[in-house]
């Protein structure tokens, strides 16, 4: 069993920064897949990163790939999702997801484990 717990979301300006952090309990964490997805008012919660077991490989939805950079910390259980360029259509509650597997990384019905969610809020 993973928790999961997000922080560092907020208001920002269209073309700064923020950096979401996502910290996970259990013994197990380097096992899991992590990911990050988002879902805007009125949509449904879409993919937007995911890395490996060790960080060894990540990959990005096409809306993000260039300004955004998903990390994770193994020792510390720790995975992170760095947002730089950020635009208004990135205003979403962002969540941080954990499976076993790798197949369909995209789907997050794939997903088993999720946290509470962070708001980001870009202004333009």
């Amino acid at each position: 069993q993973v928790q999961l717990v997000e922080s560092g979301g907020g208001l920002v300006q269209a073309g700064g920064s923020l950096r979401l952090s996502c910290a996970a309990s259990g013994r197990t964490f380097s096992n899991y897949l992590m990911g990050w997805f988002r879902q805007a008012p009125g949509k449904e919660r879409e993919f937007v990163a995911a890395i490996t077991w060790r960080g060894a490989s990540a990959v990005y939805a096409d809306s993000v790939k260039g300004r955004f950079t998903i990390s994770r910390d193994n020792a510390k259980n720790t995975v992170s999702l760095q947002m730089n360029g950020l635009k208004p259509e990135d205003t979403a509650v962002y969540y941080c997801a954990g499976r076993y597997g790798i197949s369909n990384y995209y789907t997050e019905s794939e997903y088993a484990y999720w946290g509470q969610g962070t708001q980001v809020t870009v202004s333009s």
